[in-house]
Parts: C-alpha cells; sequence; structure tokens
C-alpha cells in the first residue's frame, strides 16, 4: 500500500504515516499501532495477490433478489458479461448476496476460485464493495461508488430522470408519483435526486407530489393506486419496468385509461414493457453493453493493459402514448 491509501484508510496524513513507519518523529502509540497494522495487512495482500493461481474465472455477482421479480435487466447484463468474458477466453461463476450476507462472494475471493470479480448493483454503505476495495481485489462494477479502485460503468440515472421529468413538465404535468423499490440502492437514490432537481428548477414544491419508497407490492399495490387517484395524480413516474409492470396492470384491471385518466412513465425500459398498450414512455439504456463493458476493462486490469476505471454509457428517453 502506499503512504496516501494507508492515510485516507485511517484518516491521517501522509506524514503522520511516514513518521509511524520510520520509527522517527513523535507520534501517538495508538495511532503508530494502527499504521503499523494496516501497513501489514496491505503488504499481506499484496503477497497474496503475487502468488494467487491464475484462473481466468470471473465471479459475478446478482442481487438475490433477483428471482423474486427485477430480473430483465440483470438477465441482459450477464448476458453482456458473459459474451465479453467468453470472447476474452474467461469463464463466468455466478453468485448472489445482499446487504447482510456476501460469505458466498468471500469464498469465491479468498479460495481462489476467481481472478476478479464483477458486482450488478451498489448499495448505499455496500458491505461486498467495502470488502473487495480494502482487499484491493480486482473488481468491476454496472453502478457507481465511492471506492477509487473499483472500476465502474453506468449511465447517468439522474440526469436520465432530470431530463424525463422536465419533458414531461413541459407537456403540461405538474402533479406526480414517483415510485421507486429502495432508496438503499445507489440508482433510485439517483433517480430520486433528477427528479427532485427538475421539480426545484421548474419551480414546482416537493411537498405536492406523492413518493412511495419499499412498498411496491402487490398486495399494496390497491392502496397506492387508491391514494395517487384521490390525490390527482396527472403522471406516475416509476423506478423501473418492474414497478410499471405492477402499477400499469392494476390500473388497467381497475379500468382506468392511461393516459386520460393518469399517465405512466418508467425509469428503465425493458422488454417487459412491450406486452403493454399505449406504448411506455421509458429511459433506454443498453443493460448488455453495460455488462459487456464492465468485464472488459476488469479483464484488461487482470492483464496489466489499460483500462477505464470509469465509464458513463448513453441513455435514450422513448416518448411513447402512455404520456401523450
Amino acid at each position: 500500500m502506499t503512504l496516501e491509501e494507508i492515510a485516507k484508510e485511517i484518516g491521517v496524513s501522509k506524514s503522520t504515516v511516514s513518521r509511524a513507519l520510520s520509527g522517527k518523529g513523535r507520534i501517538g502509540e495508538k495511532t503508530r499501532n494502527r499504521i503499523l497494522e494496516v501497513a501489514k495487512r496491505g503488504e499481506e495482500r499484496e503477497e497474496m495477490a503475487r502468488t494467487r493461481t491464475v484462473t481466468h474465472n470471473i465471479g459475478v455477482v446478482l442481487p438475490s433478489d433477483v428471482y423474486y421479480g427485477s430480473g430483465v435487466y440483470f438477465q441482459n447484463c450477464l448476458l453482456g458479461v458473459c459474451e465479453s468474458a467468453s470472447m476474452l477466453g474467461y469463464n463466468v461463476l455466478i453468485t448472489t448476496s445482499n446487504a447482510h450476507d456476501i460469505s458466498e462472494l468471500q469464498s469465491l475471493v479468498e479460495s481462489n476460485r476467481v481472478d476478479g470479480m464483477l458486482l450488478t448493483r451498489a448499495l448505499e454503505d455496500d458491505r461486498a464493495l467495502q470488502y473487495l476495495s480494502q482487499a484491493n481485489f480486482p473488481t468491476a462494477l454496472t453502478g457507481t461508488c465511492r471506492y477509487d479502485n473499483i472500476i465502474q460503468v453506468d449511465t447517468d440515472n439522474e440526469g436520465a430522470a432530470e431530463k424525463m421529468t422536465t419533458l414531461l413538465i413541459g407537456k403540461g404535468f405538474r402533479r406526480f408519483a414517483f415510485l421507486v423499490k429502495d432508496m438503499s440502492y445507489n440508482v433510485d437514490r439517483k433517480r430520486h435526486e433528477g427528479f427532485c432537481r427538475a421539480l426545484i428548477k421548474n419551480g414546482i414544491s416537493e411537498k405536492d407530489q406523492l413518493f412511495y419508497n419499499g412498498s411496491i407490492r402487490m398486495e399494496f399495490l390497491d392502496a397506492i393506486i387508491e391514494n395517487i387517484i384521490s390525490k390527482k395524480v396527472e403522471c406516475i413516474i416509476c423506478g423501473d419496468d418492474e414497478i410499471c409492470t405492477m402499477v400499469m396492470s392494476r390500473l388497467q384491471a381497475e379500468g382506468y385509461r392511461i393516459p386520460k385518466d393518469v399517465a405512466i412513465a418508467s425509469l428503465y425500459n425493458s422488454t417487459n414493457l412491450d406486452c403493454y398498450s399505449p406504448a411506455v414512455t421509458a429511459v433506454s439504456v443498453a443493460a448488455s453493453q453495460m455488462g459487456g463493458t464492465a468485464v472488459r476493462q476488469l479483464i484488461q486490469r487482470l492483464r496489466g493493459e489499460n483500462y477505464e476505471k470509469k465509464t458513463m454509457l448513453d441513455y435514450d428517453i422513448l416518448f411513447r402514448k402512455s404520456t401523450n
């Protein structure tokens, strides 16, 4: 580890780290021991990295809820990962994790079964990313995080949400309902920030809007929709395709006309939405391209080649009849 890396992890200056490692200069015993401990751990990690056996395997971490919906994005992302990895001579090992259990991920790393890891979702306080970053293990993420040693491939979710909301405001909508799964997901938090920024820029009060977080389940949908209609919401903005299909199905089952009674849009487009009429206004992002780009950058790092630490992919906003 460099002096800067040690200093950043502990929260002291580089000069303090230098004094502790050299044994010269005045420094508290507790701080000195902490610095020496971190430096030793760093040396052990570097030695482990030097002696690791190359497996030509990439571990891919899917969120555990992928089996209970929200699958299309992750399926397409995984398809891009597998295609690109195969072309570059690497295999893919798939595992799952959640906010509280990263044991399977740790097992892959510590048993030397993979050369690198690719995560497909980032949380606000992500244990998996923290573990991999501290171990300086070659890692890529389809998303954005605060760790500089993690390869990141994303789209501007905040900007896309702001742009879509601004365009909807331009069409005359003023009263919205905004629905996301979980604000601990970085992507949902960014989308909400973009939505709020569009409101502020256009002089529309946030207090007049409805916001639903984490309770978008079938058993709660009737109450949510009843509240949306009673509050005279003009447009529903859904955080992703899964929420959009649930809400749209329920609205149409109850006899509401889209967009005459209420308009609807999704901040992620997928084939799930193709089954619905009218066609749904949505943000289009190439998930397979995101996965493929992330694994290619990761493999280039593993090979000692030049690679991009951060990549932002373009998005399109598809305006369709659901907000006409």
